[in-house]
């Protein structure tokens, strides 16, 4: 990629929002300090916020999308659909003259049509689909959610009409195919990169539909993206995108500060208050969609043993780790499901105990010879801010009833790959709600289709829970849904598979000088809108 160019301009100016000749400003430039690499721009092999921002909001669309600001449901590469009376068909009508992007690499010799959208879902549900294997083949997101078992068929009605027909009625299909894993990709770049041999491609200089084209790509540096002129939306409103990788948190604020960054990925809790004071700035809240969690692998022996796991929940002080850890802007979570979200109980947390968790390490044989690895996130995530102090904060906790810690950490990249493949015993995580439906949490993080996807961490399977999950995925009456979740989440305070630690308020800082920025309820970042003053 151009690299090298990338280096040359962003050296020598990064931060200006326009550039200037003579006089007049003729391209505006927008800087986000985002917080870690993305995994990868292929939003279907994908998994962290990191590579949602970076691929799917800015270069790719999906079928339908959530309006902005809201968890609502609306038009976008399909501009209408009619669901049938059972409720287990869904036909969609894309729109018509949908350009995709081009780059040194692919110029595309058609618009989107319905086998870009047929080969985007076949490609994740299909195993012997040609492109399957493609990136890895694992597609952690597809899976976890229970896509592949709920979607029956899909047929190409004609060039902009496909059907997708269900194995049951499913409440969460509409928002479910909103999420972003499942931006719609070219098949023809697929299919041409594919016969040129160089496949990676695919996924390091992909083509989409979206507001951005992807430029060039510096790790642990800088991310470029020239505005698409030819956007089905109307070209952004700014000329060229800047992600600044920042992952230390007080290095984004003094960026911010500084004028280097006009947004910025959360900072530490500790400088949300002077950052409020700031009169450049403007600090926007989102509360309530996610969840810090504790995990347990309970393939890791001794771990598979509830009374262990329960005894590692009860040592862990987390009142003291949000005091210490979210500085007054996370609560002492209730449950895994966001307070905000239906079905959410406020009693499904485990309790500090330390000498009921004693009590629990000697019946297990297990009163002073447990060794653990600890995993702790290199990043700072809006749900965990600050994991290293988290598990440093635990490590100490379970050295009181006896419990040696040894805490790991990679690089995110690696972090992620490596506990999806269950290298870890027990380890920090969570995630932000993608929908704002309790199932996409639950089902997440802890789904037994989750287990081979790779997003269920604690690699437990309980057929109890999975009914109830999938129960819910059916049940339309959001009074039966609300008691089929707190079942589900009475059976995880029983059984323990992770803890739920902390809720947390996450702060968006932006400058004033940035125009139309809308707060997602999810904490991502979309930038198609938005405009920056002269």
């Amino acid at each position: 990629m151009k690299s090298t160019v990338l280096r040359a301009v962003l050296t020598s100016s990064l931060l200006a929002s326009s550039v200037l000749l003579g006089g007049q400003a003729y391209a505006k430039t927008l800087v986000y300090c985002s917080e870690a690499n993305p995994e990868t721009f292929n939003p279907a092999i994908g998994t962290a916020d990191s590579t949602m921002d970076a691929a799917a909001k800015t270069i790719f669309n999906r079928l339908v999308e959530f309006k902005p600001g809201t968890t609502e449901v609306g038009p976008a590469l399909a501009e209408s659909w009619e669901v049938s009376a059972d409720g287990k068909t869904y036909t969609f009508h894309l729109r018509h003259g949908v350009k995709f992007q081009s780059n040194d690499h692919f110029t595309p010799s058609r618009d989107l049509n319905a086998d870009d959208v047929l080969y985007t879902f076949n490609r994740q549900r299909d195993a012997n689909n040609p492109y399957h294997k493609l990136g890895g083949g694992a597609y952690e997101y597809f899976n976890a959610l229970g896509m592949g078992t709920l979607i029956d068929k899909i047929d190409k009605v004609d060039d902009y009409t496909v059907r997708f027909t269900l194995t049951a009625a499913n409440v969460t299909f509409l928002p479910g195919i909103a999420l972003d894993y499942l931006s719609i990709l070219s098949l023809e770049q697929t299919e041409k990169m594919v016969a040129a041999g160089t496949p990676e491609l695919i996924d390091s200089e992909p083509v989409g539909t979206g507001p951005f084209v992807l430029e060039a790509y510096v790790p642990d540096s800088q991310i470029r993206y020239a505005a698409n002129k030819d956007y089905w939306r109307g070209a952004p409103k700014i000329d060229t995108l800047v992600f600044a990788i920042t992952p230390e948190p007080t290095t984004r604020v003094e960026r911010l500060k500084a004028n280097e960054c006009q947004i910025a990925a959360p900072p530490p809790p500790s400088a949300v208050a002077g950052l409020r004071t700031d009169p450049d700035i403007t600090v926007l809240d989102l509360k309530g969609q996610n969840i810090g969690i504790l995990g347990f692998n309970v393939e890791h022996q001794p771990l598979g043993d509830v009374r262990v796991r329960m005894a590692l929940a009860k040592a862990v002080d987390r009142k003291a780790i949000v005091d210490a850890v979210y500085a007054g802007a996370g609560t002492v979570a209730g449950s895994i499901v966001p307070p905000a979200q239906i079905g959410a109980v406020t009693d499904a947390g485990i309790d500090y105990d330390p000498d009921g968790a004693k009590k629990l390490l000697k019946e297990a044989s297990h009163e002073s010879d447990l060794k653990i690895s600890l995993w702790a996130m290199p990043v700072s995530r809006p749900y965990n801010p600050n994991a290293k102090r988290m598990a440093e904060m635990i490590q100490a906790d379970w050295a009181k009833v006896g419990v040696k810690a040894e805490i790991a950490s990679f690089e995110w990249g690696e972090y992620l790959k490596r506990t999806a493949a269950g290298e870890q015993d027990a380890y920090l995580l969570g995630g932000s709600s993608d929908n704002g439906d309790p199932d996409n949490m639950l089902s997440y993080l802890l789904s037994c289709d989750g287990v081979k996807g790779g997003s269920n961490r604690s690699r437990w399977c309980d057929p109890a829970f999975e009914k109830l999950l999938q129960d819910g995925r059916v049940a339309a009456d959001p009074k039966q849904r609300a008691d089929i979740y707190a079942r589900a989440q009475a059976i995880l305070k029983v059984e323990v598979p992770v803890a739920p630690i902390a809720h947390s308020v996450v702060a968006i800082p932006i400058r004033k000088s940035v125009l139309n920025y809308v707060l997602d309820p999810f904490g991502r970042q979309n930038f198609a809108a938005v405009d920056i003053a002269e």
